[in-house]
C-alpha cells in the first residue's frame, strides 16, 4: 500500500490525505460501500427482507388511503368492480350476447372482471411505482424493490373485499359449493406474484423510457379484449392457428384459473396450473432481476 501524502496547511501545520487506494481499503476494512452502487443480489435481498415490514405498512396505508376522500370510503373498493361487471353484463350479455358456450355467464363475468381489474391495476400502479415516489427516494435510504412490491401489495389489499363479494354472488347464481373453492387463494397469489413481476419491468422501463407510461393503457386495453374477461376463448377461437396464443397469454391463464376454483363449467386442469405456475414465477424472477440491475439509477431525476 503507497504511504499517506502529506502537504502544508492553510496554518503552516502538516495535513496528511489517504490516496485512493487506501480509502477503498479503509472503506472494506469496516463494511462501507461506495453511494449510488448497486449491491450484490444476496445482500439486496437479505436487506428487502429486513425492511419488509416498510413495504407493508406502505402497502398498507395506500389502500387505506385510496377512497378516503370520497364518501363511500373503503366501499368503493367493492363497488368499482361490481358496477364494471354490471355494464360488462348489459352490453356483453345482453346486448351483443357473448354468453355463447358459458353455462353461468354472471359468475363468469364477475370472476374475470374482478381479476381483470386487479391485473391492470397492478400492471398500471407497479408501473408507477418510482417515478411517483421520489419525495421518500429522495429522503430514505432502502432497496428500490421495495416500492413496487409496496404498490402491488396494496392492490391485493383492496382487491381482498371484492373477492369476499365475489364468494357471496358466485353461490347465488346457483353454483354449488366445491372444495374446489379452497384453491381460489393460491391461484390470486399465483396472479399477484406475476403482477408483482411485471410492476418490476414496467417501473424500470417508466424510469429509464417515461413514454412506456402513455403506452400501458392501449396495452391493458388490447389484453382485456383478448383475455376472454367477458368471452369464452375456446369458444369463440375454436381451432384457430391463434386459440392456444390467446389461451395461454398470462392474463387469460390467471382469469380461468380463479374460474376453474368457481365454476364447475370451467374444468380445472394441470395445464392449466403449470402455465399459472410458469407465468408467476418466471416473471417474478426475470422481473427483480432486471429491476435489480438498475437500482443505482432510480432517483436520479
Amino acid at each position: 500500500m503507497s504511504k499517506p501524502e502529506s502537504h502544508a496547511g492553510p496554518s503552516g501545520s502538516s495535513v496528511t490525505t489517504l490516496t485512493s487506494e487506501q480509502l477503498a481499503a479503509l472503506a472494506q476494512e469496516h463494511g462501507l460501500e461506495p453511494v449510488g452502487v448497486r449491491p450484490s443480489l444476496g445482500a439486496y435481498l437479505a436487506t428487502m427482507w429486513q425492511r419488509r415490514h416498510f413495504a407493508f405498512r406502505l402497502a398498507s396505508s395506500k389502500a387505506y388511503a385510496r377512497n378516503q376522500g370520497s364518501y363511500l370510503g373503503q366501499v368503493w373498493a367493492i363497488l368499482n368492480p361490481v358496477l364494471w361487471a354490471t355494464v360488462y353484463f348489459m352490453v356483453f350479455g345482453l346486448i351483443l350476447k357473448t354468453d355463447r358456450g358459458i353455462d353461468n355467464f354472471v359468475g363468469f363475468l364477475v370472476a374475470g372482471v374482478f381479476m381483470f381489474h386487479f391485473v391492470s391495476a397492478c400492471i398500471s400502479n407497479g408501473a408507477k411505482a418510482i417515478t411517483s415516489n421520489q419525495g421518500v427516494i429522495t429522503a430514505l435510504q432502502f432497496p428500490r424493490a421495495l416500492l413496487p412490491v409496496a404498490t402491488v401489495l396494496s392492490e391485493l389489499f383492496t382487491l381482498l373485499p371484492a373477492l369476499l363479494v365475489l364468494l357471496l354472488i358466485v353461490p347465488a347464481t346457483d353454483e354449488p359449493l366445491s372444495p374446489a373453492m379452497l384453491l381460489m387463494p393460491v391461484a390470486v397469489l399465483l396472479a399477484w406474484l406475476f403482477g408483482t413481476g411485471i410492476a418490476f419491468i414496467c417501473a424500470r422501463l417508466v424510469v429509464q423510457f417515461r413514454d412506456v407510461q402513455q403506452l400501458i393503457p392501449f396495452v391493458l386495453r388490447a389484453a382485456m379484449y383478448m383475455s376472454g374477461v367477458f368471452f369464452s376463448i375456446e369458444h369463440y377461437a375454436g381451432d384457430s392457428a391463434f386459440a392456444p396464443l390467446l389461451e395461454n397469454q398470462p392474463i387469460a391463464v390467471f382469469l380461468r384459473l380463479v374460474r376453474s376454483t368457481l365454476l364447475e363449467g370451467v374444468p380445472m386442469t394441470p395445464s392449466t396450473w403449470l402455465w399459472a405456475v410458469g407465468w408467476a414465477l418466471g416473471t417474478l424472477v426475470i422481473g427483480f432481476i432486471f429491476f435489480w440491475q438498475a437500482e443505482e439509477s432510480y432517483g436520479r431525476g
